[in-house]
């Protein structure tokens, strides 16, 4: 059964007007202006998926999606840099309890980094020393806490697990990291996508955690879905918003002079059903999951379907842009039409790993039933 719409849905369009509106004004700081992010942050957007024992919304992954996908039709950056802060945010129910309390207590919090184990974690005394340069931390300027992720060592050598090398995902505060304003973007360029760095920086132990090996310590239906799955669940929402966001920019384009033409009625009507279809899949591969994880872990299938239905919506959002691009002609390569910003901003989602080539042949692995490693499914 659906779920009725989260208030923050209501938020989400109301709050729509003023962010189309700066979308220059993100593009050219090249990251969400900082009393943007508040207001976000204070709206409870960072929030979605923190445990409501610690405040959270703690919602329903269909409700995450309608949100996001709100939030990215105003505009694309937007959406991705609340679908980050929000997302990693999942960490609170891995974290102990006063660490989590610690972090995500804050009202007007906001969290980022990336998860990837780009760094080196040195074992010592109480924690670890962390090194690592990270790319593609979305909304880092406006981050109170970043993570990384790393390979854990001791006395320089890999720790294993069994024959697979161990890593964590690390929370620093921001002071104790140096960002690297390497973000010069052909789309998503307002997002603050800079470099993160940490240089032989103690973690404490309780300061990290493994969303591949370890159980959330929060044990409720939200968290038993496939951490990578939960993780990843922003990326379609804010392309399919993208993607909508085209489609109607094509339809007000075309309606004062062209809506005659054969082309474009095609197009604009290929293109609703494209988005329509890979949303349904979008939808009933997060409510199978999610209902799922009420009484049981997801099976290999279970978490490939979710994946496939991520990758789907979000390549079938790009060719929805695509085909919207190519319907306006010429209109659409100015500054002034928003659909040269959708398509520059779509295919910078495509790019990103979580959606990216060699999940599609892992996803295709399990579904052929050859053996394949799910950590990170």
């Amino acid at each position: 059964m659906t779920p009725p719409p989260h208030p923050l849905l209501a938020t989400a369009r109301r709050l729509a007007p003023e962010l189309a509106r700066r979308s220059e004004e993100i593009e050219a700081a090249r990251r969400l202006p900082a009393d943007l992010s508040h207001q976000l942050a204070e709206a409870g957007f960072f929030r979605l998926v923190v445990p409501e024992a610690y405040g959270g919304h703690e919602l329903h992954p269909a409700h995450v999606i309608d949100i996001l996908e709100a939030l990215a039709w105003a505009d694309g950056s937007t959406g991705w840099c609340v679908m980050i802060g929000a997302l990693t945010a999942m960490c609170a129910a891995w974290l102990p309890e006063p660490v989590a309390r610690a972090i995500y207590g804050v009202p007007d919090m906001v969290t980022g980094g990336v998860a990837a184990p780009l760094g080196r974690a040195e074992r010592v005394e109480g924690g670890y020393r962390v090194t690592g340069r990270w790319a593609w931390a979305s909304g880092a300027p406006n981050c109170r806490w970043l993570t990384g992720g790393a390979w854990v060592t001791q006395d320089g050598q890999p720790v294993m697990n069994g024959e697979r090398p161990v890593s964590r995902i690390f929370f620093f505060p921001a002071e104790d990291v140096t960002l690297h304003d390497t973000w010069h973007a052909s789309g998503l360029c307002g997002t603050g996508s800079v470099d993160l760095e940490a240089r032989d920086v103690f973690v404490p132990a309780e300061r990290g955690l493994s969303l591949s090996t370890e159980r959330p310590r929060i044990d409720r239906p939200l968290y038993r879905l496939p951490a990578y799955g939960l993780l990843a669940v922003g990326i379609p929402a804010v392309a399919l918003g993208i993607a909508r966001r085209a489609l109607d920019e094509l339809m007000a384009l075309a309606r004062p002079a062209r809506a005659h033409r054969p082309a474009v009625r095609t197009a604009v009507a290929e293109a609703e059903a494209t988005l329509r279809a890979a949303r349904a899949l979008l939808h009933e591969a997060v409510h199978t999951a999610f209902e799922a994880s009420r009484h049981q872990d997801a099976t290999p299938r279970q978490r490939a379907e979710l994946r496939l239905a991520y990758v789907h919506a979000t390549r079938e959002a790009a060719r929805v842009v695509d085909r919207m691009y190519d319907a306006a002609g010429g209109a659409a390569v100015h500054r002034a039409s928003p659909l040269q910003r959708c398509l520059r901003d779509v295919h910078a989602a495509t790019q990103h790993a979580m959606v990216g080539q060699p999940l599609r042949e892992l996803i295709g692995a399990v579904l052929l039933g050859q053996e394949a490693n799910l950590a990170t499914l």
